[in-house]
């Protein structure tokens, strides 16, 4: 802890609010929030912790806080600044799933159609569905009972789905909005749990229309009956009622927690949501910061209830999210909420192991890297590699690593610019300067290490850029390959000696990881350069065809083959004057012939 902590920690205010960590950089890696900010801020920087937020712990060089009026503005606070900051040690939802829903458009002539994305355009959403299959079913249930519009555009003329009774041709038709309203309802209501009405009603018209001889029309109804059994009973029912609800539970061990969410939807139960984590502050205030991060994901829509596991403060949701919200105290829905904490608890067992071994082989690696090298834990790595083809086509790659996996976001490729074609130590001494004048201009974050794919020679050169005339003070390390082009050895220190690390150790696997990354980087951007090259200098030696020629043509033909097919009438319609087209016709030509 350092003195800028300790004096801020003895001026803490004991109210509500929001924090956050910050590392050496200033960057903000961890945002909380406390109803006691002096306690909870304290907390981090006192007692024992377990590994992963020791490791946080370890990275916090400063830290501010933010005083609300409420423990609601606190909530709201913290979810606005995960936004903003996207601090890595925060529960980020970027990967769940997006589940299917049915959607009612707020067109003049609405459609019904299946969409993911549930947007505030004043349509009406239904679901979500457990997959797509059980959307696309329950859609086709409904086309064959309600004649809504069926097209993406209106046609010029009625469709099949109006002779079979599926649409009312609003195309050539007037329809009145009191229709398409009392169509609307009843869609609404048959997916509300209605449906059992509308089977009802089916039935009487099935019985009236076999009562005078109207058979085709009975088995008309007899079919849309048997098809509301299938999609919308084969399901056995979860609840007595109809409401659409989500239900939560949690586990927490070994400061992990699991979060599973359940979706009953007109009284089933129809999926689950899976969610696991670190955890880095009490339970029940992880969840309030979980559930107001999964609500404000589009493809989640809020239910008309929620239910809670015990402690957790209701209330705050209930503001939150404008929907009612129980903690449920016996019966069916307590039931749910207890069998929701129990799956999250298998759950959270039967991936542990995975997490544990994910752990080990990234931030575990960089703490075992950083031991073997004799320096700060290395979470941003950046490496540089060069390629070329016998000093032909010249370019270089940089590939950044955060906490052990890559971070493609920063990747970066370089054309070399002032290094001669041959020099690959004048290549990495330029893309080095250039990346890191970059980094300090832009103020981006700088590397707590950075690897050279080469030995001491590509090493001093970096190291001469980056200490010698930026005045950095940034870990340099080479990696060595043996006689097969596999990493055999860390070059690091000064002077440059080798570093001995096991070959079976997370830490080599990490460092050929980055090594196989930053070659395989470079070598796709050399190699499309290359290409790009060879595809163009075809058109070189045309006479009398520059840049813009050669871009006319290649737009008109789309390949080099048929340009060199073409006759010099053609590449007058590609748009070349009568001479040129001649000359690049007769080029071709004798091109050709001097090959046989």
């Amino acid at each position: 802890m350092n003195d800028l902590i300790e004096q801020k920690l003895s001026i803490l205010s004991e109210d509500s609010g929001c924090y956050l960590m910050k590392d050496r950089q200033g960057t903000v890696i961890y945002v909380g929030k406390a109803k006691v900010l002096k306690q909870r801020v304290r907390s981090y920087f006192t007692g024992s912790h377990d590994g992963k937020t020791q490791r946080l712990v370890g990275e916090i060089e400063d830290f501010e806080t933010i005083i609300t009026s409420s423990d609601i503005e606190a909530l709201i606070l913290e979810l606005n600044l995960i936004k903003q900051h996207d601090p890595k040690y925060n529960i980020m939802l970027k990967d769940d799933k997006t589940y299917p829903y049915l959607k009612i458009t707020a067109e003049r002539h609405p459609r019904l159609i299946i969409t993911r994305q549930v947007k505030k355009d004043k349509g009406k959403y239904f679901g979500p569905y457990p997959n797509s299959f059980a959307a696309s079913e329950t859609k086709k249930l409904l086309d064959r009972i309600y004649p809504y519009r069926k097209c993406y555009t209106l046609p010029d003329r009625v469709c099949l789905y109006y002779h079979l009774g599926q649409c009312l041709a609003p195309c050539v038709k007037e329809i009145e909005d009191a229709t398409y309203k009392k169509m609307v309802d009843d869609i609404t209501r048959f997916l509300n749990g209605g449906y059992k009405q509308v089977k009802n009603d089916l039935t009487k018209k099935m019985l009236a229309a076999a009562e005078t001889l109207e058979f085709e029309r009975a088995k008309e109804y007899r079919d849309q009956i048997t098809n509301i059994e299938l999609v919308m009973e084969k399901q056995s029912m979860s609840m007595n009622d109809f409401t659409d609800r989500d239900i939560f539970g949690y586990s927490v061990d070994k400061g992990w927690m699991c979060v599973q969410v359940f979706f009953v939807r007109q009284g089933k139960l129809i999926e689950r949501d899976v969610s696991i984590f670190p955890l880095y502050q009490d339970p029940e205030e992880e969840l309030l910061t979980f559930i107001g991060q999964f609500y404000g994901k589009s493809e989640h829509l809020i239910p008309q209830e929620i239910l809670l596991p015990p402690g957790i403060d209701a209330e705050i949701v209930r503001q939150l999210l404008n929907v009612d919200v129980f903690i449920p105290q016996r019966g069916k829905k307590k039931d749910l909420v207890n069998l929701a904490s129990k799956n999250a608890g298998i759950s959270l067992k039967e991936k542990f192991h995975l997490v544990e071994r994910q752990e080990l082989r990234t931030v575990g690696a960089c703490e075992e890297l950083a031991e073997a090298m004799n320096i700060s834990i290395p979470l941003r790595i950046e490496a540089f590699d060069n390629s070329h083809t016998h000093g032909a086509d010249p370019v270089s790659a940089m590939v950044s690593f955060v906490d052990g996996k890559p971070n493609r976001k920063d990747y970066r490729k370089y054309k070399t610019k002032t290094a001669a074609a041959h020099d690959d130590y004048g290549a990495m001494r330029e893309v080095v300067r250039r990346r890191y004048i970059r980094v300090l201009r832009e103020n981006l974050p700088l590397p707590d290490l950075i690897v050279i794919d080469g030995g001491k020679g590509h090493m001093e050169v970096a190291r001469e850029i980056v200490e010698d005339e930026l005045g950095l003070s940034i870990p340099i390390a080479g990696l060595a390959k043996d006689d097969k082009h596999q990493t055999s050895q860390l070059l690091y220190g000064n002077p440059i000696e080798a570093i001995p690390l096991k070959r079976t150790s997370e830490a080599f696997y990490l460092l050929q990881r980055i090594q196989d990354e930053v070659h395989r980087f470079a070598i796709t951007f050399h190699r499309q350069k290359r290409g790009a090259n060879t595809f163009l200098s075809v058109l070189d030696g045309l006479p009398g065809v520059g840049p813009k020629r050669k871009s006319l043509l290649l737009k008109h033909f789309k390949s080099v083959k048929k340009i060199r097919e073409a006759t010099s009438v053609e590449l007058q319609e590609a748009g070349l004057p009568i001479a040129i087209a001649e000359s690049v016709a007769k080029y071709f030509l004798e091109e050709e012939q001097s090959k046989k």
